[in-house]
């Protein structure tokens, strides 16, 4: 019940900041204007990097025009955009917009692979961030038994090696962590996890760059 109640909060969180983040320089004082007016402003501001003013003008065109053929494009540029910008969460929630309401056929296996991308690299600290990992993975053993020929593949197996090494890696930080505490029965648990994956501490070597983000670099 908590879980399905923070979840609420958060939604409607995101959605209050989604509203109200961009600053009065910002804001789209114009009404009533067809929807390739608004349509072109986000790209327009998109190419400026002005994506507070983007999300603005979008918010206009999905107001007035909420059945504009230009409205599953917009998304998923915007959804791009933040990804680029490395607004994970703003693009993950552009993301689930275009899945409801726009994706047909391989745009959807395009959304969700990108849904999967923004995820992995939103994780920034293994150790805060262990239920993102494990829902990441989850959707990742989806997709790979939903599209077992999609051409993301490659990039969605390497993310799942390296989601697997970040699980390990924290598996073996909390067992030191427990033995130097001298709770050796809890070290022997994360230990134990271990021993049953395919990867060990010889197999990997974190890059000098970011540990997610080097994939896509």
């Amino acid at each position: 019940m908590r879980i399905k109640l923070n979840k609420k909060i958060g939604a409607i969180l995101l959605f209050i900041l989604f509203f109200t983040a961009c600053s009065n320089k910002d804001a789209v004082n114009e009404y009533d204007k067809p929807a390739l007016y608004w349509y072109n402003h986000v790209v327009k501001e998109i190419a400026s990097s002005n994506l507070d003013k983007a999300d603005n003008y979008y918010i206009s065109l999905r107001s007035e025009h909420a059945r504009s053929p230009l409205l599953p494009t917009a998304t998923m540029l915007l959804a791009q955009a933040h990804m680029e910008d490395q607004e994970y969460i703003m693009a993950d929630y552009y993301l689930d917009e275009y899945l409801k309401k726009y994706a047909k056929g391989t745009k959807i296996e395009q959304a969700k692979f990108l849904k999967i991308k923004a995820a992995f690299l939103g994780i920034k600290d293994i150790n805060k961030e262990q239920k993102l990992m494990l829902d990441t993975l989850t959707n990742v053993d989806k997709f790979v038994k939903q599209y077992p020929n999609s051409i993301y593949l490659p990039v969605v197996d390497t993310i799942k090696v390296r989601l697997h090494m970040a699980q390990y890696i924290l598996n073996e930080n909390i067992a030191s962590l427990y033995r130097r505490l001298g709770k050796e029965k809890a070290a022997k648990i994360y230990k134990e996890k271990n021993a049953n994956s395919p990867l060990n501490m010889a197999d990997i070597k974190p890059p000098k760059v970011g540990f997610f983000e080097s994939i896509f670099n």
